[in-house]
């Protein structure tokens, strides 16, 4: 009698772990610099949240935006496992390495650093999307292009999600570009959300 007890406590513990698994939320966490932390605008009107609200509408997500004005892929680096240890996110997206590109930062560090976030990620359990980034031709033809096909090569490699270049359809357009002409304007927001918004919905589940 006592192992059926047992037996009975083990299959209600499993069922009841399962159906907490199925019903808590899927945890997408936003590792971004100033085009995820709504430099320039009312954060609430940033792609992320909209992102967010959008989700809402068809899925369980807690939205984490983790995102830092200024931050490189160094700075993302460092921050990155504890942020993975307090929210254990399901999708991690990283949108770094744009001022590591406007500094002028070797590509090699910017490539080691991204590597590192999906395999601390991955170790984690999470899901992870790279966000593409792009930085102008006036850096050099040579350095551009390598920036813009590094997260390809990386996405590849890692067999990660990518979304190809964040800013698709806005970078250049001076009309949805603040004056600093590197951040967009709130009115391009819903476009970067729709950028971003078919590759989230690759894994997510239904």
């Amino acid at each position: 009698m006592q192992k059926l007890h047992i037996y009975v406590f083990l299959l209600l513990t499993f069922v009841t772990n399962v159906v907490l698994a199925q019903t808590a939320p899927s945890k997408i966490l936003i590792m971004g610099d100033s085009l995820s932390a709504g430099y320039g605008i009312d954060i609430q009107q940033g792609w992320v949240n909209l992102l967010a609200a959008e989700l809402e509408k068809s899925h369980d997500i807690k939205m984490i935006n983790a995102s830092v004005s200024g931050e490189t892929s160094s700075g993302g680096k460092a921050r990155l496992p504890a942020l993975l240890e307090e929210h254990k996110p399901d999708i991690v997206v990283l949108e770094l390495g744009g001022n590591d590109g406007l500094r002028g930062q070797p590509l090699k560090l910017l490539e080691n650093n991204l590597q590192s976030m999906i395999d601390t990620s991955k170790a984690s359990g999470a899901i992870v999307i790279l966000a593409g980034m792009q930085i102008p031709p006036n850096y050099g033809s040579r350095y551009s292009n390598q920036f813009k096909t590094l997260y390809v090569s990386l996405a590849e490699k890692n067999q990660t999600g990518l979304i190809p270049f964040l800013l698709e359809g806005i970078g250049g357009r001076t009309e949805l570009m603040q004056r600093d002409g590197i951040h967009p304007t709130a009115e391009a927001q819903p476009l970067i959300v729709n950028n971003v918004l078919p590759e989230i919905k690759k894994v997510l589940q239904p």
